[in-house]
This record gives C-alpha cells, sequence and structure tokens, in this order.
C-alpha cells in the first residue's frame, strides 16, 4: 500500500500541474483569440478594429520578442496593419525568427512600415512616388523625390525610391548611391541591398555585387531567388 507521503505527494503533483495550466489559459494573451478570430473569418478590418482597442505598439512589439510563435504571428501581422516606422528593429528581426509564418509576415510588415515614417503630407507624397515609378514616369518621380529628401533627408524610403528611378533609366552609379542610402537610414531595408546587388553586377563589379546579395540574405533569409544569385555568383568568381 501507498504511504501518506506518496499519496500526498502525487496528490500535490497533480494540483501544481492543474493550476499551471490553468495559469497558462488564464494569463494567455486577448491578442491570441483576436488573431484565432482573424483567421476564421479572414477579416483585417475587424482583426485591426479589436487590436486597436486593446493593444499599443509598444506591448505588440514586446509579445513579437517574448510570446510563442503562434502569439509572435499575432503580434507581427497586427504591427503590419498598425505600426509606425519605430517599429521597424522589431519586425526586421522578426524576418529571422525560427518560424516560418513569423518570417513570412515580418517580411510583409516590414514593407507597410518604411511607408510610414514622416508626417502625413509626406506619406502622401512618398505614395505618389511609388506610383510614378509603378507608371514609368521616372524623370518626375526622381525630380519629386529630390524635392522631398530635401526636406526628409532622413527617410529612407526615399532614398529607395529614387535609387530604383535611377536604375531604370540606366543611371547606376546614381542608384548605388542611393541604396546605399537608404541602407545607411534603414539597415533591414533587403531590397536595397538586392538592388544593389544587381546595380553592381551591370557595372562589372561581381565582388561588390556578391557582398550586397549575401547583406540581403543576412537580412532575409526566405530570399530563395538571391541565394540562387550568390550560388552561380560565387561559382562564377571561384572558376575564374
Amino acid at each position: 500500500m501507498h504511504s501518506d507521503r506518496e499519496k500526498f505527494s502525487r496528490f500535490a503533483r497533480i494540483v501544481i500541474t492543474m493550476q499551471s495550466m490553468s495559469e497558462t489559459r488564464r494569463y494567455q494573451p486577448i491578442l491570441l483569440s483576436i488573431y484565432q478570430q482573424y483567421l476564421e473569418d479572414t477579416d483585417p478590418v475587424d482583426f485591426v478594429r479589436a487590436v486597436s482597442k486593446r493593444y499599443v505598439q509598444g506591448t505588440l512589439e514586446r509579445l513579437v520578442l517574448g510570446g510563442d510563435s503562434v502569439v509572435r504571428r499575432a503580434a507581427v501581422l497586427a504591427l503590419g496593419y498598425l505600426g509606425d516606422f519605430r517599429v521597424n528593429h522589431t519586425v526586421g528581426r522578426a524576418m529571422q525568427d525560427q518560424d516560418r509564418t513569423v518570417r513570412i509576415l515580418a517580411e510583409k510588415a516590414c514593407r507597410c512600415v518604411w511607408n510610414r515614417a514622416g508626417d502625413e503630407g509626406q506619406r502622401r507624397e512618398l505614395a505618389d512616388i511609388v506610383r510614378l515609378n509603378a507608371t514609368k514616369q521616372y524623370q518626375e518621380s526622381i525630380q519629386r523625390s529630390s524635392r522631398l529628401l530635401a526636406d526628409a533627408p532622413w527617410f529612407a524610403e526615399v532614398w529607395y525610391q529614387r535609387g530604383h528611378a535611377w536604375f531604370q533609366l540606366k543611371e547606376l552609379k546614381q542608384s548605388i548611391h542611393d541604396w546605399h542610402q537608404a541602407l545607411e537610414l534603414n539597415p533591414y531595408h533587403f531590397v536595397a541591398a538586392d538592388a544593389m546587388g544587381d546595380a553592381c553586377l551591370l557595372l562589372g563589379k561581381p565582388g561588390a555585387a556578391l557582398d550586397a546579395f549575401r547583406r540581403a540574405v543576412r537580412l532575409n533569409p526566405d530570399l530563395e531567388r538571391v541565394k540562387d544569385k550568390i550560388a552561380r555568383l560565387s561559382g562564377q568568381i571561384e572558376g575564374e
């Protein structure tokens, strides 16, 4: 027969286990239930409304850094919708998260928050510049980017957009200069690093191109297309 001490020990273990499970449920962030609802109805408006009522972006950043994988997914998704450029470091680091879904959401969040620096007027001007590049009006894009940069030289995404316009006009040195500026101001701008590699290749600088491509992959390890460039370029350099 079991002694009273053994019975009590078994009972205590059961109680502690049940209490731990109860506390886990009790302290699960509300964000998790909001995220689960979003996965069911895929309504971003309701998701944003529910999150913004209960969370500020500083709290969401802490959840990205300290939550389990599902909580991190929810927090990164929320920052992609609600965060401004101040969360760039958090979502930039999340591109290297061990969870692939977190990494995918973080990449999308980065692309969103990069456009959210500056005041409302500066953001509207950036949106117009993006549209000019999309419609291949590169000269006007350069002119308006230059005017905006005169007022907001810290706006990394404007440097990137002007670099893109220079590149399309085959002005490769100017494009590299602008993308370098974008990376100085936003060290998570993997798009600028990848583009800079392409420009360096066209200038006949394979070593500099390889460095730029590797930088892009360090920032965003899921860039399979860039990894292919690195493999091909490394083989070419080694074969010379």
